[in-house]
């Protein structure tokens, strides 16, 4: 268990590259680590504890008192017997300092230890866990949300961990939370969100990087998600599709006029909601759909792109709770996981896969694209029952019709 040195856990996709922290010089390097306190003891990772700094006046004198300690111990072995065995079960080591120098660990099993001049730790192998309290990150896109973790770690080589570090519990959790801030402070929320595995496994990576001159290893890490204190800063709004809209009626009519079409538009007319523009070189006119003002408008539209290929990419199928200003409630639904896709009023034949409630307003604006479906869930405008994975792959149907 201990004739080897510390190799990385495998993770998956995960590159083998060096950690957030590390020098990719010093990723390379296996010889020893300069600036910890057993440079005197350069191969202690690989069991190695021959120490050559001694001279042969100590080494002589060492074993003039270790011979006469035997002694000691032998002739008041009856009572210095209770002192000097200790029983060791497999689940621990015991780190002795023999006149102030290390030595390799002791046990399992009855492990002798001299009086007088053994100073003895016992380190527990076992798997150990704690947790980070969640505390505020601020992502990549501005928004702050609380991330906590838990985290189960092992000690590997019990002689490093009691040489490296003088707390090791406390060394190591500070260790963790400082790259799980640096690697969140680098991500989306919305990739924090999705990517909780994934991100789990880069903190692993990072952290044993950190750790490894500790004798010990992270064996899992696990994201514990908060409440999102701010969302996502808004992107910088899309330019218009046609900026010649944007322009002088006048002035847009006059470049219109150059096409070989004829253009109609009705300004500030109710009863019309669409734009034809009719081709001279073509019998059908073309139909650009406006706005949608209700919920039975805006499914006609979603009827209109549904397809295979949309079915293919969102699979599954959501129930829509809306309420009315007037305090009605009506349900529609998507079916986007079987054939073309469906879409009506009512309620689906199947246990949905997601129901959200909202309100009509609301259901129209996270349509048009005005709502973010994150951002009305954080705010309490929308309310989830199921994945929220799964729910937020409506984005895909938004994405169309947005286009």
């Amino acid at each position: 268990m201990f004739s080897k040195s510390y190799t990385l856990l495998p993770q998956g996709d995960c590159p083998k590259t060096p950690g957030l922290f590390v020098d990719p010089e010093s990723f390379t390097q296996r010889g020893p680590h300069k600036g910890f306190s057993f440079d005197n003891i350069p191969n202690v990772s690989e069991n190695d504890f021959t120490d050559a700094s001694q001279g042969s006046l100590s080494w002589i004198c060492n074993l003039i008192v270790i011979f006469f300690v035997y002694i000691f111990t032998f002739i008041t072995f009856p009572i210095t017997g209770w002192f000097v065995l200790k029983t060791v079960p497999n689940y621990q080591r015991i780190v002795a300092f023999r006149l102030g120098r290390v030595g390799p660990p002791k046990g399992p099993g009855i492990v002798l230890v001299l009086p007088l001049i053994d100073q003895w730790q016992r380190v527990d192998l076992r798997t150990r866990a704690f947790n980070i309290p969640p505390s505020q990150v601020i992502t990549l896109d501005g928004g702050e949300l609380l991330v906590g973790a838990d985290i189960q770690f092992r000690i590997w080589n019990p002689v490093m961990s009691v040489l490296s570090v003088q707390d090791l519990n406390a060394s190591t959790r500070m260790t963790a939370q400082k790259a799980m801030t640096y690697l969140l402070a680098k991500r989306t929320v919305r990739e924090i969100q999705t990517q909780r595995v994934k991100l789990g496994e880069y903190l692993v990576t990072d952290i044993n990087e950190m750790t490894r001159p500790w004798g010990l290893e992270v064996d899992r890490v696990e994201l514990a998600l908060g409440s999102v204190l701010k969302a996502r800063s808004k992107a910088p709004l899309h330019p218009s599709p046609c900026p010649l809209l944007c322009l002088d009626w006048k002035v847009s009519l006059t470049l219109f006029s150059s096409w070989p079409c004829t253009f109609w538009v009705a300004f500030n007319s109710p009863n019309k909601d669409c734009i034809t523009f009719t081709d001279e070189l073509s019998s059908e006119a073309q139909t650009v759909m406006a706005t949608p003002r209700s919920v039975e408008e805006l499914l006609d539209a979603v009827k209109l792109l549904l397809s295979e290929a949309l079915v293919h990419q969102v699979g599954a199928c959501f129930q829509f709770d809306v309420s009315s200003e007037d305090g009605q409630h009506h349900n529609y639904f998507v079916d986007l996981s079987q054939g073309s896709g469906a879409a009506g009023a009512g309620s689906l034949c199947r246990e949905p896969d997601v129901t959200l409630s909202m309100s009509d307003s609301d259901l129209l604006a996270m349509f048009q694209g005005v709502l973010r479906p994150f951002s009305a869930y954080t705010s309490g405008r929308l309310k989830i029952q199921g994945d929220i994975d799964t729910a937020m792959k409506l984005e895909e149907l938004i994405k169309l019709l947005k286009k």
